[in-house]
């Protein structure tokens, strides 16, 4: 699976898939390829929608302040090497196995989005 580390709020610091806001027009297929190139340096091809993921953003009060959809795509690796680049502070790749490590800290949804991904 590839990662990255998110560089910016709500996930700074966190282990996640690579993404983010889709553009004015622009397909969910489409906007999956420019994210993984922006944040990974990696080209992929667009597969399918995996799933989606219902993520609410909490502050310290227990309040809602923001709610984010994350639709989960399946990409197959094309071309380059991962480089941390637009949001990311780091980029990598990891077998599945290892996102079970306790050290690793991941943004909500992670691991089950990516055992989901892996039994395909």
């Amino acid at each position: 699976m590839l990662l990255v580390r998110r560089a910016n709020p709500p996930d700074v610091g966190l282990w996640g898939f690579p993404g983010g806001k889709i553009d004015l027009g622009e397909t969910i297929e489409a906007a999956a390829v420019r994210e993984l190139r922006e944040e990974t340096g990696i080209t992929g091809e667009f597969v399918r929608v995996l799933t989606a993921v219902d993520a609410f953003d909490i502050n310290g009060d227990g309040h809602l302040r923001q709610h984010f959809i994350l639709i989960a795509v399946v990409c197959h690796w094309v071309s380059g090497e991962p480089v941390a680049g637009d949001d990311a502070s780091d980029a990598r790749w990891f077998d599945l196995d290892e996102l079970n490590n306790a050290a690793l800290v991941m943004s909500f949804g992670v691991v089950d989005v990516a055992r989901q991904a892996a039994r395909l």
